[in-house]
């Protein structure tokens, strides 16, 4: 039997109003959006961070007046 805790008090899942269910339902689909955009944002940061390295590497050194771009 599945349960849910609710403030502290353990509630059986096919025992609640349809209502309930189903704010349950919307509860679980958005914390696995949130996982998802967490996930995405870890990605992006790991990105940026690559990005300014790679910026900061292809920054013109001093008495160097031209820029080079790596990949």
């Amino acid at each position: 039997m599945a349960t849910v805790t609710i403030d502290g008090k353990e509630y059986a899942i096919e025992e609640l109003p349809d209502a309930a269910k189903a704010q349950i339902m919307n509860i679980q689909y958005v914390d696995q959006k949130i996982a998802d955009l967490k996930s995405q944002i870890a990605v992006m940061t790991a990105a940026r961070e690559y990005y300014s390295t790679l910026l900061k590497a292809n920054l013109p050194k001093e008495g160097d007046d031209t820029v080079k771009y790596e990949e």
